[in-house]
């Protein structure tokens, strides 16, 4: 089992054999995992593929593993939605969410890359797992090291969204909080992975961790029935995602899955965090860090993003662009996500929501094509984004009387008139 070839050095293009390594030792670029497709497409269809479990394995030799998986088998597959109410508020004609908000088991798309790194790390004999996290990693990799009888120490900036601290130490892991921004957290792991024999998730497993994303992309193309949509919207905050769904399209293309169909990517990211959009819309060639991240959408505040150049190079081949958005208009993407479809994103999906509502209004996104937006994580973590933000409840006595009172003012014209109507 198993299809990879090597590692490849994403700057100068040196291999080197499977490791758990993730920087090249000739120029210090990132690795890549490289793939024989060749017998990738003697071996992969449409029909071997639809006959297997609902889960990223289905996929497995697109993944970087060399034997069975023993780490998240019900990861994934989760639904892609046509969104019919989104699509007449928006004025679109077809608009699809692919909803990783209640993927298995920590309602964030982190899941599938976790479930990969976790297999690998396995395979290379770790006993012990770490990351640096905005949150979702930290749940994701709680979860499913717990399950798969590994140990585990998590660390992440002290001010996350309190779900997602009770959302990792609930499963046991140890859970460390650092004073500083996610940039320190990490800064500050890469030197701890370089003194213990750790498989850090996002350092010393980068290469194959990352390669979980492509998953997402894989669903929507066979979820689509077999095509790549037209134009699609991700969520950016080290970049990894757009890249991976960008290798998913063309590695369908290149073993014959689906035919190539111009997709556009567009990267999505909140304005007080917005390196890489920043750089996309000034045509800079190279992007400029935030030092001291300011948003709500905590999860996509990476200021220096590892595959931030990357990101901008996929956008730009693919002929998108990026854009960003502010706390305001991410709390309005959030509710309007929820009031058309009844799908309650955290705060990264009201960025997702918010950009391609900016990008279609101004006829950037054509509104007769197909359009995905990429829905990575739950609401229901990031809660306080909301308050003071959305109508609170009414309060009546335990009386009839008191009901019927209510429900006339509302059926006149109460504040609540849109909820009854």
């Amino acid at each position: 089992m198993g299809f990879v070839k090597s590692l490849r050095c994403k700057e100068c293009g040196e291999e080197f054999p499977k490791a758990p390594v993730h920087v090249c030792e000739m120029c210090f670029g990132p690795l890549e995992v490289t793939y024989n497709y060749d017998e990738i497409k003697q071996s992969l269809s449409r029909e071997a593929i639809e006959k297997r479990g609902n889960n990223i394995w289905r996929y497995w030799e697109l993944l970087p593993i060399d034997n069975p998986p023993t780490i998240g088998q019900s990861v994934g597959f989760t639904p892609l939605i046509r969104a019919e109410n989104l699509a007449r508020a928006l004025g679109v004609k077809e608009i699809y969410i692919k909803n990783d908000s209640v993927c298995y088991p920590t309602l964030s798309f982190k899941d599938r890359v976790v479930s990969v790194a976790l297999s690998k790390a396995k395979e290379f004999g770790f006993d012990t797992v770490s990351c640096a996290s905005t949150g979702n990693l930290a749940n994701s990799v709680a979860a499913l090291s717990t399950a798969g009888r590994l140990k585990s120490l998590i660390f992440i900036p002290y001010d996350l969204e309190q779900a997602k601290v009770v959302g990792t130490t609930v499963y046991g892991s140890t859970l460390i909080e650092v004073k500083g921004s996610y940039d320190d957290v990490n800064r500050l792991c890469n030197e701890i992975a370089g003194k213990f024999n750790w498989a850090f998730v996002n350092i010393n497993i980068r290469p194959y961790y990352a390669e979980g994303s492509k998953s997402l992309g894989f669903e929507v193309m066979e979820q689509l029935g077999w095509r790549a949509p037209k134009h699609f919207v991700i969520p950016m905050a080290s970049g990894s995602l757009l890249t991976k769904i960008s290798k998913a399209i063309k590695e369908f293309e290149t073993i014959g899955l689906v035919e190539s169909n111009g997709t556009k990517l567009y990267g999505a990211q909140a304005a007080g965090c917005s390196p890489i959009s920043t750089a996309v819309k000034n045509d800079w060639e190279v992007f400029k860090p935030v030092k001291n991240p300011v948003t709500i959408a905590k999860s996509l505040a990476i200021g220096n993003p590892a595959d931030g150049f990357f990101a901008m190079d996929v956008i730009n081949q693919s002929r998108g662009t990026a854009e960003d958005a502010t706390d305001e208009e991410i709390v309005e993407g959030i509710k309007l996500l929820a009031m058309t479809e009844g799908i309650f994103a955290e705060t990264a999906g009201g960025v997702t929501m918010a950009v391609a509502t900016k990008l279609i209004k101004r006829g950037v996104i054509p509104r007769d094509e197909s359009i995905v937006l990429a829905i990575t994580g739950n609401g229901l973590k990031t809660q306080e984004s909301l308050i003071g933000k959305v109508s609170d409840p009414e309060l009546i006595e335990a009386r009839l009387e008191e009901f019927e009172e209510l429900y006339e003012k509302l059926s006149k014209g109460g504040k609540r008139e849109d909820a009854i109507g």
